[in-house]
């Protein structure tokens, strides 16, 4: 049974991990151009300055983005390259850049899906306190407002901010992403509580400036927790974990429940609430009701999960056994992350899901004849959707599925070491190659599905 017709598949990217340019135009440098400068900070002393050089071959990468036959493409707006001194003055050779990027999607029948925020602020803000500074939540605002002013009459879609989990608990609690701070718990908390003024601040600045009907998400990434089996006790005792907000099990920024409690809710959950006690950031009259602005849709980033089964002193998380399949980043294979993680969060939040990052890490190279023969992700792919669209078989309201990436990128602080792109970027030549996922993806979404995708004779190798 294929996806519902409507259904949107994509592939997506973000802004400082493929566009380079970093000096080019006006833009002034972010959080993670100053992250990059510091010794030792990200691996082999790799950076964004050229990346994937998307600046300067839009019109190359639109027409492999086109040529999978994608509805739509997910992609970040640089703030630095828009608003190099945080609010005030606009670029508008920035934005010229970004009409230039949404007129040739367009053109080939490709609708933009926006993230105002993927991470990289100007550093200007981060110089005023970053995310620490309670003002950040209208300067985001003033960022999305120019934005969307800007774009809005060819964009629909919009997504607010991308991960708050991973640039908070990485960027400010363990300091492996920039700006590399290790702030005490009660600071990080009170960024986070910044972060989610931001989200719906930049709700109401998307809704006020609009001039055409926005359908706007966030992108949240958060812990996805499955059963050990389908019995009802391993479901419950998944369901509880997945919403309930640990520590010191893992950092407590990895969590579903502190960031998307007060964005659909309107509340921050009782378990955290009691668990950081004195820590809890104020909240100030009104900023409930200004975080918990309305969105029509949940996007899901997700990549791995973790195993619970109900014990006897009840429910507990479980080690994967030696030799669990893992990726290159070290994350475990759990296909069933895609059937569990939308319906869990479909029966909380009451919102149609969207998946908007799922994909492989893995070090793919150019063969000897010419291709990328990455079987691996082709595999890990068809095992994700292909419990994605049993979710979707089930009845769970889940809208699309945007593969993450479509170009081998720079990823953070682990440089260029890993891939997760469909093609192959050669980052000294800059030459793209389609990999053999690029060719099966594309076959997917023509035949509506993996099951349908299967039914050919090339699904197993990509070629077209």
């Amino acid at each position: 049974m294929p996806v519902p017709a409507e259904f949107v598949w994509g592939v997506a990217s973000s802004a400082y991990q493929i566009e380079g340019a970093v000096s080019d135009d006006g833009r002034s440098p972010s959080s993670w151009d100053a992250f990059c400068e510091q010794d030792g900070r990200v691996f082999n002393g790799h950076s964004g300055e050229v990346a994937c050089d998307h600046y300067h071959r839009l019109e190359e990468d639109t027409d492999l983005i086109a040529g999978l036959g994608v509805g739509a493409y997910r992609l970040s707006v640089s703030w630095p390259r828009v608003l190099p001194e945080v609010t005030g003055r606009v670029n508008e050779a920035g934005l010229a850049y970004y009409d230039r990027l949404i007129d040739a999607l367009l053109a080939r029948g490709v609708d933009p899906w926006v993230t105002l925020y993927h991470w990289d602020h100007p550093q200007a803000m981060q110089e005023q306190g970053g995310w620490l500074n309670r003002d950040s939540a209208d300067w985001f605002a003033e960022y999305a407002a120019v934005v969307v002013d800007r774009l809005s009459d060819r964009v629909r879609h919009w997504m607010t901010i991308n991960e708050p989990q991973i640039f908070i608990g990485l960027g400010h609690v363990s300091g492996e992403h920039a700006p590399g701070l290790k702030l005490s718990r009660r600071e990080a908390l009170l960024v986070s509580h910044h972060a989610l003024l931001a989200h719906g601040k930049g709700v109401e600045a998307i809704r006020n400036h609009a001039r055409t009907d926005p359908v706007i998400g966030w992108a949240p990434v958060g812990d996805v927790v499955v059963p050990i089996d389908e019995s009802t006790g391993s479901v419950e005792a998944a369901r509880q974990l997945m919403f309930t907000v640990r520590e010191p099990d893992r950092a407590w920024a990895f969590n579903n429940t502190w960031f998307a409690d007060p964005v659909v809710h309107g509340h921050y959950p009782e378990d955290a609430i009691a668990l950081f006690g004195a820590d809890a950031p104020d909240v100030q009259s009104g900023d409930m009701e200004q975080i918990c602005q309305p969105i029509d849709f949940y996007g899901m980033n997700t990549y791995s999960a973790r195993v619970a089964r109900m014990g006897e002193s009840g429910a507990e998380l479980v080690e994967f056994p030696p030799g669990h399949p893992r990726t290159a980043f070290g994350w475990a294979v759990t296909p069933e992350a895609m059937y569990w993680g939308p319906k869990f969060l479909s029966e909380r939040y009451k919102l149609p899901i969207c998946v908007t990052e799922n994909g492989l890490a893995s070090m793919d190279w150019v063969g000897l004849d010419g291709g990328v023969a990455d079987t691996g992700r082709i595999d890990f792919l068809a095992r994700y959707i292909g419990q994605l669209e049993r979710a979707v078989r089930e009845g769970v309201d889940v809208q699309g599925y945007f593969h993450w990436s479509i170009l081998d990128n720079f990823e953070w602080a682990e440089g260029y070491r890993m891939r997760f792109g469909l093609v192959h970027v050669d980052y000294e030549t800059q030459a793209r190659t389609a990999k053999a996922s690029y060719h099966w993806y594309r076959d997917v979404i023509a035949r509506g599905g993996v099951a349908q995708a299967f039914e050919g004779s090339n699904a197993s190798t990509g070629d077209a």
